[in-house]
């Protein structure tokens, strides 16, 4: 007997799952995890800690919580899926993330951290008009928040959704709403240092239970990575030789393969514009730990990706395409039916609690930028004009937080059969449209205005959401989020390729109509983004 014929029957009904003992492994985890975050609590007082932790992280430190922010339920539920289902072309996904992490970390990461003070708001209102900007700045980090969440929150979904044997959409919709629920409950008490010790576990724990599974797959295959793929390539019920190769996902026609062009400039392109990750960087202290903590990240993060192409043609090999497809959750199961074919119920549940570890923080990070960025590019320095208290600061901050909880509960909903590493993928696309090439621009042109910052951010994210709406993605096909409709207006699935140079172009025209200059301020952005003088005793004010 195969461990595939262990995990599933026939009809995809899961059969060895104990619901008693992955619900007790997870209550654990939630149990210690809420005992570390009420004790991070305690000296959230100000809006420095709510936001930045009190800047009290070493570089080791945030490196491990950076890698535990990057390292999300697309990450590990939706590549992993990819993988098993594409072979090939779900591992581009793999090295998409790794190098836009590192786009990430050359071009603006430590400029940001030694510029800004909680928000990229922060950073572009330095030299800019403040209102129009911040404002500007909101709305693009929201959005941003807003797609990433729908990921996290589907992924969330489909594991407890798995942990509990459940079917059906109502089932399925109860457990989202739930588990959106705990999420929230964490970043209102938390703020961002129990999120980021929350964020440290996760990595942790992650990268460790990863590697148990990379070497397990591994070592029933004699540590022989070409028997692996051929098992993969073997089962009667996947794509065969087709996985070893490129274009199983998007080679069939020229429309597919512009697809994926367009979903690799998103990819590259998409980190160096993700609020999330860059608002990390303001938890350390100087940049010299800013500089640490990249070190770290790097590291630990190529590590995990290259974990990823194991455990996907691990789960195409052990498990099969039909059983993960049936499954809960569909593709993104495929690492815990992994976990369930290698260890049985205990591993299932040790997994299944890691990566909701990893949703949880993920979502806690995302939760906690958006609101930071309403309460203070918005309330404080656009409605109040700079004249809010740190103690109303924090409490709209967790008003949002709220707001932006709900709208991820019913977004997630909405979303919840996507590929979350394809839902991720979206919002990349979201971000470096509406954010990075302001960011760019800001760091390294000196012409650039508050017209072209405009024009860029509202252009960018505009053209993006539209070509969402009317993409495939949304309607007209039966993986779509609405599969009953169909306005399908533009024929790519990503709109990176088109939405990405049209920011940039804007930008650009934005700025030459223009007239207005501040080289003063914009050299003194220069002379700090890059020596970080002045940085510190900045952001401490």
């Amino acid at each position: 007997m195969t461990p595939a014929s262990l995990v599933l029957a026939d009809t995809g009904t899961i059969t060895e799952i104990n619901p008693v003992l992955n619900m007790s492994v997870f209550g654990l985890f939630v149990l210690v995890t809420l005992f570390i975050v009420f004790r991070a609590s305690r000296n959230t007082k100000t809006a420095a800690d709510y936001y930045a932790a009190g800047r009290s992280f070493s570089g080791p430190q945030n490196g491990f919580a950076i890698a535990g922010d990057y390292l999300s339920a697309a990450s590990f539920l939706g590549i992993c899926g990819a993988i098993a289902i594409n072979g090939y072309d779900g591992f581009l996904y793999s090295i998409g993330f790794l190098v836009a992490w590192l786009v990430a970390l050359l071009l603006v990461a430590e400029l940001l951290r030694n510029t800004g003070k909680f928000t990229m708001g922060d950073v572009l209102a330095f030299r800019m008009r403040q209102r129009p900007v911040r404002a500007a700045a909101a709305i693009a980090t929201l959005a941003v928040s807003f797609f990433y969440l729908l990921a996290q929150m589907a992924g969330g979904g489909s594991l407890v959704n798995l942990l509990l044997g459940i079917e059906g959409d109502v089932g399925q919709n109860v457990v989202i709403a739930v588990v959106g629920v705990v999420m929230i409950v964490y970043v209102l008490i938390g703020g961002m240092k129990g999120t980021t010790w929350v964020q440290i576990i996760k990595a942790g724990l992650l990268i460790g239970g990863v590697l148990v599974m990379t070497v397990w797959v591994l070592a029933l295959h004699g540590f022989n990575l070409s028997e692996l793929l051929a098992d993969a390539a073997s089962r009667p019920d996947g794509k065969g030789e087709a996985l070893l190769a490129p274009g199983a996902q998007y080679g069939e026609t020229w429309l597919t393969k512009l697809d994926f062009v367009s979903l690799g400039i998103a990819l590259v392109l998409g980190t160096a514009g993700l609020p999330h990750v860059l608002m990390r960087f303001y938890t350390v202290p100087t940049a010299k730990e800013a500089r640490r903590s990249v070190v770290w990240a790097i590291a630990l993060i190529g590590l995990f990706y290259l974990f990823t192409l194991v455990l996907g043609y691990g789960a195409g090999a052990l498990v099969g395409a039909d059983e993960i497809n049936n499954a809960p959750g569909g593709v993104n199961s495929a690492a815990p039916l992994l976990a369930l074919a290698l260890g049985g119920p205990l591993l299932l549940g040790f997994i299944a609690a890691v990566a909701f570890a990893t949703i949880l923080a993920v979502v806690a990070g995302l939760t906690i930028t958006a609101s930071a960025s309403f309460a203070h590019d918005v309330y404080v320095n656009v409605l109040r004009r700079g004249a809010g208290n740190q103690v109303n600061e924090v409490k709209v901050a967790r008003i949002t937080a709220l707001v932006i909880g709900a709208l991820a509960i019913a977004g997630g909903i909405l979303a919840k059969d996507q590929n979350v590493a394809f839902l991720v993928a979206l919002a990349f696309a979201v971000a470096a449209s509406a954010n990075l090439p302001t960011i760019l621009y800001t760091l390294f042109w000196r012409r650039f205005n508050t017209n072209g910052a405009l024009w860029s951010m509202y252009g960018g994210l505009g053209t993006a959401l539209v070509l969402i709406v009317f993409s495939p993605a949304v309607s007209g096909s039966e993986t779509a989020m609405i599969p009953g409709a169909d306005f399908a207006l533009f024929p790519l699935s990503n709109p990176g390729l088109v939405s990405i140079p049209l920011s940039f172009l804007l930008g650009w025209v934005g700025t030459m109509l223009s007239s207005e200059r501040n080289p003063k301020k914009q050299a003194e952005m220069e002379v700090r983004s890059l020596t970080g003088v002045g940085a510190e005793k900045a952001v401490a004010h």
